[in-house]
C-alpha cells in the first residue's frame, strides 16, 4: 500500500518538475521575444500557455485522487496539499509570461534598449527564483526556500530602479507614454512572478513545518 503511495508521490514530483521547466522556458522566451522583436516566438509563448494549463489540471487531478484514494495524514497530507496550492502559483507565472509576450507583439521598445538589458537581468533572477522554488519543494530543501524568499528583495530593487528610469524617460520626453507604460507593465509582471515564487516557497515551509505565514495549520 505504501509503495503505491510513494510511487504516486514520485509521479507528482516529476510532473511538478516538468511544469516548472515549462514556466521557466516561457519566461525566458518571452523576454527573448521582447529583446529581439521576435513576434513569432512571442506568439509561441502565448500559444503554449494552454499546455501549462493542461499540466495544472493534470497535477490538480493527481492531488485530489491521492487525497481521496489514499487518505494521507500529517506530513503526507501536507505535501499533497502544498502541491495542490503551488500549481496555482505556477500557472499564474505562465500567465504572466504570456502577458509579457503579448506586450512584445504590439510594443515598440527600441527606445528602451538600455532598460531592456536591465529587464533581462531581472528576468534571469526571476527564472532562478522560480527554478529554486520548485526544487526546494521537490527536494524538501528549506534552506533553498529561505534563500529564494530573500532573493525577492533583489528583484524588488531592480523593479524600483527600472521604474524610476522609465519615469525619468517620460520626464525627459525620451519615449512615448505608450512605450513607457508597456515597459512598466513588463517589469511589473516580472515582479509578480517573483512574488509567486515566494508563495511556492511558503508552501514548502507549510509542507515541512505545518505552518503557513506564521500560522499553524496542520
Amino acid at each position: 500500500m505504501r509503495n503505491s503511495f510513494d510511487h504516486k508521490l514520485i509521479q507528482l514530483n516529476n510532473d511538478l518538475i516538468r511544469m516548472g521547466g515549462m514556466i521557466e522556458e516561457a519566461i525566458a522566451s518571452a523576454i527573448t521575444a521582447l529583446r529581439e522583436n521576435d513576434a513569432e516566438l512571442a506568439r509561441k509563448v502565448v500559444k503554449n500557455d494552454r499546455f501549462v494549463d493542461d499540466e495544472e489540471k493534470n497535477i490538480e487531478s493527481q492531488c485530489l485522487s491521492i487525497i481521496l484514494r489514499e487518505q494521507p495524514v500529517a506530513r503526507d497530507l501536507r505535501k499533497v496539499s502544498a502541491a495542490l496550492k503551488m500549481v496555482t502559483d505556477m500557472e499564474r507565472i505562465a500567465d504572466n509570461a504570456a502577458d509579457i509576450a503579448e506586450i512584445s507583439i504590439i510594443a515598440d521598445v527600441s527606445a528602451l534598449m538600455h532598460i531592456l538589458n536591465e529587464i533581462k537581468t531581472m528576468s534571469e533572477k526571476v527564472i532562478t527564483m522560480v527554478s529554486h522554488a520548485v526544487d526546494s519543494f521537490v527536494n524538501t530543501d528549506m534552506q533553498l526556500a529561505n534563500d529564494t524568499i530573500k532573493a525577492d528583495d533583489e528583484v524588488d530593487e531592480l523593479f524600483i530602479s527600472i521604474r524610476n528610469k522609465i519615469v525619468q524617460l517620460i520626464k525627459d520626453e525620451a519615449c512615448s507614454g505608450d512605450v513607457a507604460v508597456d515597459a512598466l507593465m513588463i517589469v511589473k509582471y516580472l515582479e509578480r512572478i517573483a512574488d509567486h515564487a515566494v508563495n511556492i516557497c511558503e508552501w514548502v515551509e507549510f509542507f515541512e513545518t505545518g505552518e503557513y505565514k506564521n500560522t499553524q495549520i496542520i
